[in-house]
């Protein structure tokens, strides 16, 4: 499908706003699941480290 401008290809037949929506909405999706992994790992993290030094000063 051709467009005739550049604001055609945004309003895409006047379906654009579904369409760039749902782009964007997969776009976010796909960041989230980049970035839960690693936001888990440093709260793993943060949390074991301050676990030992609890245990280290023999209080619980």
């Amino acid at each position: 499908m051709a467009f005739e401008s550049f604001a055609g290809f945004l309003a895409m037949g006047r379906h654009g706003l579904y369409v760039w929506m749902a782009y964007g909405v997969t776009f976010a999706i796909i960041v989230w699941n980049a970035l839960q992994p690693v936001l888990q790992r440093r709260r793993l993290l943060r949390e074991q480290s301050a676990l030992i030094r609890r245990e280290a000063r023999g209080g619980k």
